[in-house]
């Protein structure tokens, strides 16, 4: 099915628009190196219909300004994923599985975001807002797309390798202190980019664990950009009729008005920051099973108001001694973090504040 301005064109006439449009925003469909390599009816419609919804997409965002990536053919991919093995899957969501792979004629490592079939319109969406924002992105703390294969009912993305998975699925216990403040500096720095590297702030909407990624060296890497928006120009604030994201990383003002910017990401930063401090899931509960038991995140920030930070700090922080000033160091994080969950956006820090801030609680643990 054709879409937008492309209804009612035929063949013929499809590719000269893509000719036009290839010259109008400066050659940008050269970057994508789109081919058509199967032979199959079926390969060969998803890939018209795929073409037409991402130009569309490349046309209406980012003038034309992105990093190049590479076609990639479905018997590639399977071949890399080995068939898309279960084994080879680092993450799952609603939408999508995020798979370990190798190119065979590279011997790369690489992963592999390949969406559910029978997909549904917030599918396609999600999907390609992974593509749009993550080929604009050049930060070393934010998971780089390689290509796509537009083969596939949507998109199959290609991107960098992760070897140890999502924060969520690496063993907390293994993290002291010092590792755990670089991984929060370095999404810090990464959200703190996207609030402040483009034309437009970039809302990333849902920084939480399972949405961080870590390489051979334990860098973090942000990832999943399928609910991100940019600020319309002229405007502050995004409105949507139905809430998106997760429940815990949401701010309340979203909740109340419906409407979001990138203060937003700084609440669900303070989200993150709690689950890294605790080790926990900010939506489990503390407590003996009473009717007023609190989630993490409320008991979080109910110790730090009494004074009893020490309280939900992660166990293994105790034989944590490998720096002076422990103590002092975790108060600053639990203040931050507090600070980051104010109910009243107009009390949040900034994010490039709170890059900076944990840039200097790092250097003075490392």
């Amino acid at each position: 099915m054709t879409h937008g301005p492309f209804v009612g064109y035929g063949k013929l006439a499809y590719k000269s628009i893509m000719h036009l449009c290839y010259i109008s925003t400066g050659k940008m469909l050269s970057s994508l190196s789109i081919k058509r390599k199967s032979s199959s009816e079926a390969a060969d419609s998803n890939m018209v219909r795929n073409e037409k919804l991402l130009l569309q997409k490349l046309i209406a965002t980012f003038n034309g300004k992105r990093n190049p990536i590479r076609a990639f053919s479905a018997k590639d991919l399977k071949k890399a994923t080995n068939n898309y093995d279960l084994h080879k899957v680092i993450q799952s969501d609603t939408s999508y599985r995020l798979f370990e792979g190798t190119l065979v004629d590279q011997d790369r490592p690489i992963s592999v975001m390949k969406f559910h079939d029978n997909s549904t319109l917030d599918d396609v969406e999600y999907c390609f807002n992974n593509i749009i924002f993550s080929s604009q992105m050049k930060h070393k703390n934010i998971l780089k797309l390689i290509g796509c294969c537009l083969e596939t009912e949507l998109p199959t993305l290609v991107f960098e390798s992760v070897k140890y998975g999502t924060l969520r699925g690496f063993s907390f216990a293994s993290l002291l202190i010092a590792p755990r403040i670089k991984i929060a500096m370095e999404i810090a720095n990464a959200v703190a980019y996207l609030h402040v590297g483009f034309d437009r702030p970039i809302v990333f909407r849902c920084i939480k664990a399972s949405n961080v990624l870590l390489d051979e060296n334990y860098s973090a890497k942000l990832h999943d950009f399928s609910l991100s928006v940019s600020i319309p120009e002229g405007e502050t604030h995004v409105r949507e009729e139905f809430i998106k994201g997760a429940y815990g990383f949401i701010a309340p003002e979203y909740f109340a008005t419906s409407s979001f910017n990138e203060m937003c990401d700084v609440y669900s930063f303070g989200a993150f920051l709690c689950e890294l401090l605790t080790g926990c899931n900010v939506l489990e509960f503390k407590g003996n099973g009473n009717d007023d038991d609190l989630t993490v995140l409320e008991y979080a920030k109910k110790s730090i108001e009494n004074n009893r930070f020490g309280a939900i700090v992660d166990p293994i922080f105790d034989e944590d001694n490998s720096f002076p000033g422990k103590e002092e160091k975790l108060q600053s994080l639990g203040q931050l973090m507090y600070k980051c969950l104010s109910k009243s956006p107009e009390h949040r820090p900034l994010m490039v504040d709170v890059a900076k801030q944990l840039r200097q609680m790092y250097l003075s643990v490392v």
